[in-house]
């Protein structure tokens, strides 16, 4: 599995970090304070959850005044749909032999 796929499998099995990228993708632009509201952690986890988000390439920061404004970025995940694509198409295709064989033994 490429590195790439590592780092964003690792940063997406946190449900807290999910939860952020799914409401980013969901609502658009939040602040971490918007986040905070109803991430149910305090906001220094919700910071440093972000700055894993964005390491990650899941999310970007955009600095307005004096405060952060934070965006998904949905792209960044063609690598596990490109991963996934190609695992239902293996088992699809395992799928396929068997019933094949099931066909064949019933013959």
């Amino acid at each position: 599995m490429p590195q790439n796929q590592d780092i964003l499998f690792k940063t997406l099995s946190d449900p807290t970090r999910r939860a952020i990228f799914e409401r980013l993708c969901r609502d658009g632009d939040l602040t971490v304070g918007a986040l905070t509201a109803q991430a149910g952690v305090s906001q220094p986890a919700v910071s440093k959850h972000l700055g894993i988000l964005k390491q990650a390439g899941l999310v970007r920061d955009d600095h307005k005044g004096r405060q952060t404004h934070y965006s998904a970025q949905p792209d960044a995940l063609a690598p596990l749909v490109d991963w996934t694509t190609q695992m239902a198409g293996f088992w699809q295709r395992r799928f396929n032999d068997l019933e094949d064989l099931l066909k064949r033994m019933d013959q």
